[in-house]
């Protein structure tokens, strides 16, 4: 059930007023919104339901255990238990293949015959996501900066509360959990920013995001070898826009979902293609899972305390696993491993070297960044090794003809990095000046984008970029 579609629009709608007429009885109002997050997630294939909810099961049930444990092994063994199987769960049905792959051309290459015993296995939309958000309430109990959540009722509709299951942001049980225990008030504020952010987002996805993929970069990287150098280049810069206004335009939808229904989530991206550096990128992209792989693995395998080549070592080992989070694809890890070495080469540059505040140099340090993120994200979309070495060969080529740049791309081009680039302060002051209007302005308004919407989407409807991870 994608967010740009009407099935969600009639769905949210019900959702939205059955949620509230049960206000008054909270946990109806919990049981409702699972039963409602339950449909969602089974709209999409109803046969990996249980997954969800025996995974929910298991690890309420152990976060339990280890606050009952007498004893420090004891937390520890259910501890590990809890990563075995949630990483367990996560690898056969997102790795099983690349790993059985992996392993057969390692045997190959040393001169092993073996045989290849690959499986169809469907991957089940979200899992990354919802396996995250499950581990880390467990991990939290462990560390002690959680206590374990009484209602088992409200712990099921925490992992599976619908406006973040597919695609995100990974939020924590201490910022989600506490909302579902309390009674919800409804703020006539907070449903006009969520309105605002709904817009906001279908915008990002159907204007510019899907505008973008169907008529420049599904082309150009089908097919590198048609294209010119500057159309090469134009269909990178429109893959970030692209990813960029699909994932955040997700996440606005599903912030401005939840904050209809009562609730806040954590903000997720934050400029990012302003960052000065690899390392503020990283504090402005995807911050819900850049934020989760610093808690629960840079700094248990020791951060930045065990001196500075460790510290390197832990950048990368990171960065090379966030990679692979997003895909069972060599691609991926060649990704997070170029963001690892970045990181590591920015953190070693910046302890030995401190340039002055300087505007010309905060620009250089803009464009080199964007750049740089452009670059790696050849191999984040390309398919395979020799598909991105034919974007790069183009982009060498120096060529500029340009037949396939009409003004229906450089529009929505020139508008994703306007929109992009526009200060926060802007946007901010909109946003404001949108939740202060009268109730049938805002009506009008998001008519009018309804139907600018409409107008602007795709034949072919094109699914979130972070659907598949």
């Amino acid at each position: 059930m994608l967010f740009n579609t009407l099935a969600y629009a009639q769905f949210f709608a019900v959702a939205f007023a059955l949620s509230w007429l049960l206000s008054r009885v909270p946990r109806l109002r919990v049981l409702f919104l699972l039963g409602a997050s339950y449909f969602f997630y089974a709209h999409w294939d109803l046969r990996f339901l249980p997954l969800i909810w025996v995974s929910s099961t298991a690890d309420w049930l152990l976060a339990r255990a280890i606050a009952h444990a007498r004893s420090e092994y004891r937390k520890k063994f259910w501890l590990a238990f809890t990563v075995v199987m949630n990483l367990g769960v996560l690898g056969f049905f997102k790795y099983w293949n690349f790993g059985v792959e992996a392993a057969a051309d390692l045997c190959q290459a040393l001169g092993w015959a073996v045989p290849r015993a690959s499986l169809e296995v469907a991957l089940p939309v979200g899992i990354s996501f919802f396996t995250f958000e499950s581990m880390s309430y467990v991990i939290d109990v462990y560390r002690s900066e959680l206590e374990p959540h009484k209602s088992y009722l409200e712990y099921l509709t925490f992992v599976a509360f619908f406006p973040h299951l597919v695609a995100g942001p990974i939020v924590r049980p201490k910022d989600l959990l506490p909302q579902l225990a309390a009674r919800p008030r409804f703020v006539p504020e907070a449903a006009s920013e969520g309105l605002f952010l709904i817009a906001l987002g279908l915008g990002k996805k159907i204007v510019i995001g899907d505008t973008l993929a169907v008529n420049l970069v599904d082309r150009v990287f089908d097919a590198p070898g048609m294209f010119s150098a500057l159309e090469t280049y134009a269909a990178v810069l429109g893959y970030a826009l692209q990813i960029y206004c699909d994932f955040s335009g997700y996440t606005d939808i599903a912030i401005g979902s939840a904050l209809l229904l009562g609730v806040r989530f954590p903000v997720n991206f934050d400029s990012p293609y302003k960052a000065r550096s690899v390392t503020d990128f990283w504090r402005r992209w995807h911050i819900s899972l850049s934020t989760w792989l610093r808690d629960y693995l840079y700094i248990p395998l020791g951060g930045n305390r065990k001196g500075r080549v460790r510290t390197y070592l832990n950048l990368l080992a990171t960065m090379v696993l966030g990679g692979l989070w997003h895909g069972a694809s060599w691609t991926f890890v060649a990704w997070g491993t170029l963001h690892g070495m970045a990181l590591a080469g920015h953190k070693f540059l910046t302890e030995r070297v401190r340039l002055p505040s300087h505007p010309v140099l905060h620009l250089l340090g803009v464009a080199f960044t964007f750049h740089f993120v452009c670059a790696c994200w050849i191999f984040f979309r390309a398919p395979t090794f020799t598909a991105a070495a034919q974007v790069f060969r183009r982009l060498t080529s120096l060529t500029t003809h340009h037949p396939n740049l009409p003004a229906t791309v450089l529009l929505p081009l020139g508008a994703g990095l306007l929109l992009h680039f526009t200060p926060d302060r802007l946007v901010t002051a909109l946003r404001a000046r949108f939740i202060h209007l009268p109730g049938v302005a805002q009506g009008l308004l998001l008519y009018l984008c309804l139907l600018l919407f409409r107008h602007m989407a795709q034949v072919e409807e094109v699914p979130f970029v972070y659907f598949q991870f």
